[in-house]
């Protein structure tokens, strides 16, 4: 998101979503696996990256976080079967702060600290709760 290589730090996975028919991108910033799909719009939005990732998915979520984007898709995946699939509030928060404990980073400011995109746990577990609501 910051123009860094992390490259080290993530398994490279884009093969899997080469080689499969149906695959599922959740992007926000545009280095997502998935925003290939927009890799040519991307740069041409300020407050988006310069480099976008090339990796394309037949099927891309564009959220303004990504987690929020997949708690979306979980959501709607919950609808389909009847159930509800989402984490708990506590479920998230506690591997939120296990991963900044571990060392992860939030990705907008690039700081060790508990947040997810610049917004605090409880501004994220709004959003479940929110989600959580609308399933009823």
């Amino acid at each position: 998101m910051h123009g860094q290589d992390i490259s080290r730090y993530n398994a490279m996975l884009d093969y899997l979503f080469l080689e499969h028919p149906a695959t599922v991108g959740i992007g926000d910033g545009g280095n997502e696996i998935g925003m290939g799909v927009l890799a040519s719009v991307i740069p041409t939005v300020p407050s988006l990256v310069k480099t976008p990732c090339v990796t394309t998915t037949t099927k891309l979520v564009v959220c303004s976080v990504s987690n929020w984007g997949g708690y979306g898709l979980v959501a709607a995946l919950s609808q389909l079967v009847g159930r509800d699939l989402l984490p708990t509030t506590e479920e998230d928060e506690r591997l939120i702060r296990r991963m900044v404990d571990a060392g992860a980073v939030d990705g907008t400011s690039g700081e060790n600290k508990y947040y997810v995109d610049n917004f605090t746990l409880e501004q994220n577990a709004a959003v479940l709760r929110r989600l959580r609501w609308l399933l009823g």
